[in-house]
């Protein structure tokens, strides 16, 4: 890894889904830099095989750049496109911390879960394949050198020179919630009440994201994981201002209001809707909102812009907040 004279923050193009890895100069951390990965995308290798946009899986991006170290991993919740491209990841690298909404200790409390080959909705099998890959994270992780952190609202996390990072949620109910909701799953032993705790369980995991706040040197990332618009709470303006903003659960179109994102008022907004845009990801209808903002629009794949042009294909998307606090997005060939 060459070392940095700023922060860097790149979306890696993993298709229909979100993964992370933010940078930060820094002489204590190895290779003087501070290493965070922020979600893993889809572990289906189908994701990555027929498309010709540049997708590419976190560990093959990582490796292929150098990355020999994690400082830090975040999940921002539990779905199939953010979490299971992780398990490749720890099964090389182990990350010195790991953070997340449930406590540490929760996944000795789940049990494998059978995955049916047909009969189910591909949304519960995805969502039982992130609950499965999970457990083997957390269990993996508790045999090596990791220190594990719940996090919720409220914390301000201080990892290394000049970066603060806040939890602006899930609030502590949120929280306090989806860990019940978990417990009934796992507890449920009746066919047909553990089919219906599993989408009710499924439906709230969204708006149970962590939403990470990051700033460094002036500028503000948010970043809210597949948050919609009715998942912010009591947040308040000052809260949510950000120079970047990454729309929640796609770009779909409940990821965000007009209201919030004037209260936002971005520079730039990255959609992480697919080039297809699978589930009605990238809704042309809220990236000309955001456009019509003022905010300038990136893309983690290449879905159409609101003008009909679409992203060049790229691997990544990487953001630079120089020393003197300037932002600047490109496209990573």
């Amino acid at each position: 890894m060459t070392p940095m004279e700023g922060l860097r923050l790149t979306f890696v193009n993993v298709g229909y889904g979100e993964a992370m890895v933010l940078e930060c100069p820094d002489p204590s951390f190895p290779g003087s830099t501070f290493v965070m990965v922020i979600d893993g995308g889809s572990g289906e290798a189908g994701e990555y095989q027929t498309s010709d946009t540049g997708r590419i899986p976190l560990g093959a991006y990582l490796a292929r750049h150098g990355v020999d170290h994690i400082d830090a991993m975040a999940v921002t919740h539990i779905h199939e496109d953010h979490l299971c491209g992780l398990l490749p990841v720890v099964e090389h690298l182990t990350p010195r911390a790991f953070w997340q909404t449930l406590p540490g200790d929760f996944w000795k409390h789940m049990r494998p879960l059978t995955i049916p080959t047909a009969g189910q909705a591909i949304s519960r099998r995805k969502f039982l394949q992130a609950l499965n890959d999970y457990q083997i994270i957390c269990r993996r992780l508790k045999t090596e050198e990791c220190c594990k952190r719940t996090l919720a609202a409220g914390v301000v996390l201080n990892p290394c020179k000049d970066l603060t990072i806040r939890v602006l949620g899930p609030s502590t109910i949120r929280a306090k919630h989806l860990e019940k909701l978990c417990r009934e799953l796992y507890q449920e032993t009746e066919e047909i009440a553990f089919w219906r705790r599993l989408d009710q369980l499924d439906d709230v995991m969204n708006n149970c994201s962590l939403i990470l706040r990051i700033e460094y040197r002036g500028v503000r990332l948010l970043l809210p994981g597949d948050t919609n618009y009715m998942g912010y709470g009591d947040l308040t303006g000052e809260d949510l201002r950000a120079d970047l903003f990454k729309v929640g659960h796609h770009g779909q179109q409940d990821g965000i209001s007009r209201n919030q994102i004037q209260q936002i008022a971005p520079k730039a907004v990255v959609c992480c809707g697919s080039s297809d845009r699978r589930y009605n990801s990238a809704e042309p209808g809220i990236l000309q909102m955001m456009a019509d903002s003022g905010a300038t629009l990136y893309f983690s794949d290449c879905p159409p812009k609101p003008d009909g042009t679409t992203p060049p294909s790229h691997q990544a998307l990487v953001f630079t907040v120089d020393v003197d606090g300037t932002l600047h997005g490109s496209y990573l060939p």
